[in-house]
């Protein structure tokens, strides 16, 4: 595999434009990315701490205002991904459209699909603008792991919910009687699925043995993901991030989970997940981290009517199968790949899956492989392992950074693909919007 598919971190030069057919359809709305933000992705515990999600959400919207200039009034609809919900705001993109200064007549809603969250809202802001309910759509996502809900448990719960309805102090007294110590151990959230028990990070263990990809090769694109998230850092190439003032505190203004380390003190961190054996350690995840997105999503006519350059036109669907038949494309016709990095182990597996006739014959009803992706077209300003996955943010990230690479390297496509808890799995291609 390391063989014929090296992990190097070398970036090819500035491409020449391509000029393939574009995938507009007449009679078909075109549908265009204006522009996109995030706040800076920190590890969570870190300078967001104190905070709370609807205050990362807000920074990132005000961030689009901000950018794009676009009046208030001119947005028709809001939609924020999130994944672990603060109870107080389970309507999260409502809290900070109103704390952005958008007017409580644009409505905002919250969705939830584990880590393709954001995804989701974008690809509804799409449906939405096809179907000519909406011109111009922000959607976004945020997550904010520096403080999550831990319940009481099922027994103190019901207790508490009785003592609240009892009427005397007798019956006050008698259930208050009634609490053991056991009652009092904490419900704490894990990053698990709910109908298998199993953990995501079990889980992308049994995927890498699965798949026959070694601790080594994990390690190697790990370290991979860091080195090309430092160069791209360095060189200033990640310019959807918008610096925050965290009250009481300094301005953030980039990512602080960029770690390039070496294979050697990789190599002395014990596995995370499957113990003594697996291959899945802290080095080779992503980590915990807080962070939100946003990005202006517009039919093609509004964007121009108001003036705008848009940055790229997205023509979602699925899974990348899937996207690449709708489209008539071909894996070798896209420029720019984008994916999701929960784990090493589930990118390389994905990859050797994607190379495998035999994974396209048993599991994909296809009667040959779709091809892997070479790795010098791949995530070449870092990834999820190294920027860092607040889950609900990371979508959006992915689509900005497809039209920045593909204005960047002078290409035409983009596909975007993410992976998420429950099987499930989100696909889009992008095009670059004509210079």
């Amino acid at each position: 595999y390391t063989a014929a598919r090296s992990l190097s971190t070398a970036v090819p030069l500035q491409a020449q434009a391509k000029s393939k057919k574009t995938l507009s359809k007449t009679g078909v709305k075109n549908i265009v990315l204006v522009d996109g933000v995030r706040t800076p992705f920190l590890q969570s515990g870190t300078t967001y701490a104190d905070l709370m999600p609807h205050d990362l959400a807000r920074t990132a919207l005000q961030g689009l205002l901000n950018r794009t200039g676009i009046p208030k009034d001119a947005v028709d609809y809001i939609i924020y991904g999130t994944v672990i919900q603060e109870v107080k705001t389970s309507n999260v993109a409502r809290e900070a459209a109103l704390g952005a200064g958008f007017s409580d007549r644009i409505p905002a809603h919250t969705v939830t699909m584990a880590c393709i969250s954001s995804n989701q809202a974008m690809t509804t802001a799409v449906g939405m603008i096809a179907a000519g309910q909406c011109d111009a759509v922000v959607a976004g996502g945020v997550e904010f792991m520096s403080d999550v809900p831990i319940r009481h448990s099922r027994k103190m719960r019901k207790t508490m919910l009785s003592l609240n309805k009892a009427k005397t102090l007798g019956a006050r007294l008698a259930l208050l009687g009634s609490i053991r110590p056991a009652h009092l151990a904490p419900e704490l959230p894990a990053v698990a699925e709910f109908s298998t028990e199993e953990t995501m990070g079990h889980s992308a263990d049994r995927l890498a043995a699965a798949f026959g990809v070694s601790r080594r090769e994990q390690d190697e694109y790990a370290l991979r993901s860091h080195s090309l998230a430092k160069r791209a850092q360095d060189e200033g190439l990640l310019s959807d991030v918008v610096g925050f003032k965290v009250p009481g505190k300094d301005i953030v203004s980039k990512d602080n989970g960029i770690r390039p380390s070496s294979m050697e003190q990789m190599a002395k961190l014990k596995p995370a997940f499957v113990k003594p054996h697996g291959t899945v350690t802290a080095a080779n995840s992503s980590y915990l981290t807080d962070g939100a997105s946003a990005v202006l999503i517009m039919s093609e006519e509004k964007a121009l009517a108001l003036g705008y350059k848009p940055k790229a036109y997205l023509r979602p669907s699925y899974a990348t199968p899937k996207v690449l038949e709708r489209s008539g494309l071909k894996l070798a016709d896209i420029d720019v790949f984008e994916f999701h990095e929960a784990f090493a182990g589930q990118i390389l597996s994905n990859l050797k899956a994607m190379d495998s006739d035999w994974f396209a014959k048993t599991y994909m009803g296809r009667t040959s492989k779709v091809g892997s992706p070479p790795l010098d077209k791949f995530n070449l300003w870092g990834g999820s392992l190294s920027l860092g996955h607040p889950f609900g943010a990371t979508g959006c990230r992915l689509v900005t950074t497809v039209a920045h690479r593909l204005k960047k390297e002078g290409g035409q496509y983009g596909l975007v693909a993410a992976c998420a808890a429950g099987g499930q799995g989100h696909a889009m291609v992008i095009e670059a919007y004509p210079q």
